[in-house]
């Protein structure tokens, strides 16, 4: 008898965009339905590598550039007074969604977005959109953001990053980190 968490099923099919979608069915436990976010809770250890955003540029966009990654380190004012790091907050609703004309941008359930790069028009209204500036725009106008997959993480020589579990939201929750208050 297979246990939670363990992989029951995967199915294959069509998607309407010229794209495949694997779907996996796994059994799961309630307490594992919970949201993850890439958080980075220890900027103070931040080198400004930028490890992270070519990890991500790298693994998930399939480019070797900056200009790709859905993460982003920026100085802080200075060498002197650190960096950050600049990623979509899962906003629930979330403003690029419904400011994308052609439906490209769609919301994650529980907060973020999924983007179907198949319908963009690279207008830039997600960008525009964003309260964070976490929407990033190539020099051709595609846009790059933050999908909360937590590649980058191990990547981190200094574990800045982590990927947290956030608690259930509804619509036009404020983002809020488990135990935070």
């Amino acid at each position: 008898m297979p246990k939670a968490g363990i992989l029951q099923h995967l199915h294959v099919k069509a998607g309407p965009v010229d794209k495949v979608q694997v779907g996996l069915h796994v059994a799961r436990n309630p307490m594992e339905e919970r949201m993850k976010i890439l958080t980075a809770p220890r900027m103070d250890r931040c080198i400004g590598c930028h490890s992270c955003s070519l990890a991500c540029a790298r693994l998930v966009h399939r480019h070797l550039s900056w200009d790709t990654a859905g993460i982003r380190i920026s100085s802080s004012g200075g060498l002197s007074t650190g960096f950050e790091a600049r990623t979509c907050l899962a906003c629930l609703p979330a403003p690029c969604v419904v400011a994308c004309p052609t439906g490209a941008y769609s919301q994650r359930r529980g907060g973020g977005v999924v983007v179907k790069k198949s319908l963009c028009i690279r207008c830039g209204e997600c960008a525009r959109a964003c309260p964070v500036d976490a929407v990033y725009l190539d020099p051709a106008g595609e846009p790059f953001v933050c999908i909360h997959c937590g590649r980058c993480v191990s990547f981190c020589p200094h574990d800045c990053l982590e990927l947290a579990e956030l608690e259930a939201r509804g619509e036009g929750d404020r983002l809020t980190e488990e135990g935070a208050s």
